[in-house]
């Protein structure tokens, strides 16, 4: 168990890359931690929900963005408390950078997992829980290649078990993940 470093980390990637475990476990890591899953809120809303499309329309988008200052707000709550906290969500495209915005508190740690989409593919095959429905891998994975800022760490998990995921971000995320 690490000594509780101060700081929160942002860990996205498209569906299926591997957020879920490798934040889940990297939160297990240190001796104070939180582990906040942005899609709760999300699920949260039990009437009117607006599910994200490739072709979002304005109330799509406002309610992404309404999920994403949810959970900054949460991530900042207890790091104000003096957990070590580690979010993980769907954190794409342009709107990288307005989910960095919302979090009040620094240090903050962006660690991208982008994992190939062939092996994303499979692990979305292989799981029980099915995340793509509107949108494709390719589609989504193209969104994170070529519109998300490049802040950050990008780690390829490709050829890694979620526990080297995690081992690789410890040895790399204070240089690399930081973002001000």
């Amino acid at each position: 168990m690490l000594k509780n470093p101060s700081g929160i980390i942002l860990i996205t990637g498209i569906m299926a890359s591997g957020k879920s475990t490798v934040a889940q476990l990297l939160s297990e890591r240190f001796e104070k931690s939180v582990h906040v899953r942005g899609d709760i809120f999300r699920r949260m809303v039990v009437n009117d929900r607006r599910e994200v499309s490739p072709d979002a329309e304005k109330d799509e988008l406002e309610q992404l963005l309404l999920r994403y200052r949810l959970a900054a707000h949460t991530a900042d709550t207890y790091f104000d408390s003096g957990f070590t906290v580690v979010v993980q969500d769907v954190v794409v495209g342009p709107m990288l950078n307005d989910f960095i915005s919302f979090i009040q508190n620094r240090p903050l740690y962006v660690v991208v997992l982008c994992p190939d989409a062939g092996v994303v593919a499979k692990r979305e095959a292989d799981r029980s829980k099915k995340g793509y429905g509107i949108w494709t891998v390719e589609a989504l994975d193209e969104l994170l290649r070529n519109e998300t800022p490049r802040l950050g760490m990008w780690l390829d998990s490709s050829e890694l078990t979620p526990e080297e995921t995690v081992d690789e971000i410890l040895k790399r995320y204070q240089n690399e993940a930081l973002v001000m």
